[in-house]
C-alpha cells in the first residue's frame, strides 16, 4: 500500500506542476500532507515536517545567504568582465553561447556545490540569454546536465556517500570512472551543439559590436521570421516579417530579438519583458575600486567551502555580511541592497521548506523504503550476475525520486549484497550507482535546482519537462560508456 501511495504522490506532484496545475510550492505542501492522511498517518503529519525542516533548514541557510553573497557580487560588478568577454567570443551566435553555458557550468561545477555553480552560470549567461532572445530553459537544462555530470566529484557528494555506505575508498570509485564521465560531459557539450544549432535558426541573423570604439559587426547565424533591435539599457524588441536582426551592445542590459520560430518557448524570456540590468555600466551599486578584493573573497570563499573549513551556511553567512559591509558601509545602502535580493531569497528558501515536508512525509511514512524494497525486489532472478548495469539503470528513477542519503545508505548496500551474492564486485555497484547524477540534479528533492530556476525565472515545470529526457539521456550514455570500457 506504502509503495503504491509513494509513486502515485510522486506522479501526481510531477504532473500537476508540468501542467501548471498548482504552483511548485503548493504542490510540494498539500500533495504528500494528502498522501499522508491516505497512509493513515495524517496524526504524524506534523512530526514528519518538523522533522524535514530540520534536515533541511541549514541547506536553506546557505541559499538565503548565498543568494544575498552572489546578488552583491553581481551588482558591484564582479562578473561583468566575464560576461563582457563570453558575449564577444559567442559574437551573438546563439550556438555559441549555449556550448558556453555547458562549458561554464561545467568549470564552475569544480567546485562541488550545485547552488554555487547555478548563482555563478545564471548570472553571467542570463543577461546573454535575454539580450538574444534565448530560450532560458534551455540555459537552465544545459547547466543542470553539466553539473549532473560534475557532481560525481568525489568532493561532490555521491562518490563520498558511495564510498561510506560500502566502505570502500572514494578514489577506488572515482578514479576509474573518469573516461566514463569523460564521455558524459563531451556528451553535454554535443547535446549544447544541437540546441544552440536550433536557437540559431529559430532566432536568425545578429549583429553584435565587435568592440567598444567599432562598428557593429554582422554575423550570419541561419534565417527566422522577425526582426529586432536592442541597445543600451532597457532596450525593447519589434517584430515583423523577413530576416531576423539584433543589435546588442557589449555593455548594457536590454531584450533582443523576437522569439518567432520553432523550437522550445522561451520561456521566462518573452521579447517584450524587460530586460536584465545586471550589465549597466552606469548602475550606481558598481565598485571598480574593490574589483580585487571581492574576486580575492569569492575565491577564498570557495576555497574554504573545498576545503570543508567551516559549513558551508556559516561561510555564505560570514562572506555575505563582509560583502554587504566593505561594499555598502551605509546602512540605507545595506538594506537596498538585501531588499533588491530579497525576492529570490524569499522563493527558493520557501521553496527549500516546502521541500522539507515532501521529503518529510517520504521518509516518515516509510514510503522511500517501501518504494525501495519493492524495486529491489522485482529485479528478476537472472539479472544478478548483471547487477552492475541493474544498480546504474536504477540509479536514474531512485536518485530523481529521491535523496543521495535515501539512495546510497538506504538501497546501494541492498543492491551490493545482491551483486556480492553473484560475484559482482561491489566496486563495480559502486561506480553504476553514480550513473544518474545528471538526472538527480533535476529532481525536485534537489534545493540548488529552486536556485536554478529561481534567477533564470523558469517555471520548474517547464524546466523539468524540457530537461529530464536530455538529462536521462546522458546518463544512459555515461552507464554505455562505463560498460564499452569495463568499468562497470
Amino acid at each position: 500500500m506504502l509503495t503504491f501511495l509513494g509513486f502515485a504522490m510522486i506522479a501526481t506532484f510531477l504532473v500537476l506542476i508540468m501542467l501548471k496545475k498548482m504552483s511548485p510550492i503548493a504542490a510540494l505542501v498539500l500533495i504528500p500532507a494528502l498522501f499522508c492522511v491516505f497512509a493513515g498517518k495524517g496524526a504524524h503529519l506534523g512530526d514528519y515536517v518538523i522533522d524535514g525542516v530540520g534536515k533541511l533548514a541549514p541547506t536553506a541557510a546557505m541559499l538565503m545567504f548565498a543568494i544575498v553573497y552572489f546578488g552583491v557580487m553581481i551588482d558591484v560588478g564582479l562578473f561583468d568582465p566575464i560576461v563582457k568577454g563570453i558575449l564577444r567570443f559567442c559574437k551573438a551566435d546563439p550556438m555559441r553561447v549555449v556550448v558556453g553555458t555547458a562549458v561554464l557550468a561545467a568549470i564552475v561545477s569544480l567546485d562541488g556545490d550545485g547552488s554555487t555553480t547555478f548563482m555563478i552560470t545564471v548570472s553571467a549567461m542570463y543577461p546573454l540569454y535575454k539580450r538574444l532572445g534565448l530560450s532560458l530553459v534551455v540555459m537552465t537544462g544545459v547547466a543542470a546536465t553539466a553539473n549532473g555530470v560534475m557532481n560525481t566529484l568525489p568532493w561532490g557528494g555521491p562518490t563520498a556517500r558511495a564510498a561510506t555506505a560500502l566502505k570502500l575508498d572514494a578514489a577506488d570509485i572515482f578514479v576509474p570512472m573518469i573516461p566514463a564521465l569523460a564521455v558524459g560531459l563531451l556528451s553535454v557539450f554535443v547535446l549544447a551543439y544541437v540546441l544552440g544549432l536550433r536557437e540559431r535558426r529559430r532566432v536568425g541573423t545578429l549583429v553584435l559590436p565587435s568592440g567598444d570604439d567599432e562598428e557593429p559587426e554582422l554575423v550570419t547565424v541561419g534565417t527566422g521570421t522577425g526582426t529586432g533591435t536592442a541597445t543600451g539599457a532597457g532596450a525593447g524588441t519589434a517584430a515583423g516579417e523577413g530576416t531576423a536582426v539584433a543589435t546588442a551592445t557589449a555593455a548594457g542590459a536590454g531584450t533582443a530579438v523576437p522569439s518567432a520560430g520553432s523550437g522550445e518557448p522561451a520561456s521566462g524570456g518573452d521579447a517584450g519583458e524587460e530586460g536584465f540590468q545586471g550589465l549597466d555600466p552606469q548602475r550606481a551599486t558598481l565598485r571598480p575600486r574593490l574589483y580585487w578584493f571581492n574576486a580575492g573573497l569569492t575565491v577564498a570563499l570557495l576555497t574554504a567551502m573545498i576545503m570543508e573549513l567551516l559549513p558551508i551556511p556559516v561561510l555564505f553567512l560570514l562572506g555575505a555580511a563582509l560583502a554587504l559591509t566593505v561594499n555598502f558601509p551605509h546602512m540605507p545602502d545595506q538594506k537596498a541592497r538585501i531588499a533588491a535580493h530579497a525576492d529570490n531569497v524569499l522563493n527558493v528558501a520557501g521553496m527549500v521548506f516546502a521541500a522539507a515536508v515532501f521529503t518529510g512525509v517520504l521518509s516518515g511514512t516509510g514510503m522511500v523504503k517501501h518504494m525501495a524494497d519493492w524495486l529491489v525486489g522485482a529485479i528478476p532472478e537472472g539479472m544478478g550476475p548483471h547487477m552492475a548495469l541493474v544498480t546504474g539503470l536504477l540509479s536514474l528513477p531512485l536518485t530523481y525520486f529521491m535523496s543521495n542519503d535515501g539512495f546510497y545508505f538506504g538501497v546501494l548496500p541492498v543492491l551490493a549484497e545482491a551483486g556480492a551474492a553473484h560475484g559482482v564486485s561491489p566496486l563495480e555497484i559502486a561506480r553504476a550507482s553514480l550513473v544518474g547524477q545528471a538526472l538527480h540534479m533535476s529532481s525536485p528533492l534537489v534545493p540548488a535546482v529552486y536556485v536554478l530556476v529561481g534567477m533564470a525565472k523558469v517555471e520548474f515545470g517547464d524546466h523539468t519537462r524540457f530537461t529530464v529526457k536530455w538529462a536521462a539521456l546522458t546518463c544512459l550514455v555515461v552507464l554505455a560508456a562505463g560498460m564499452v570500457f569495463g568499468i562497470i
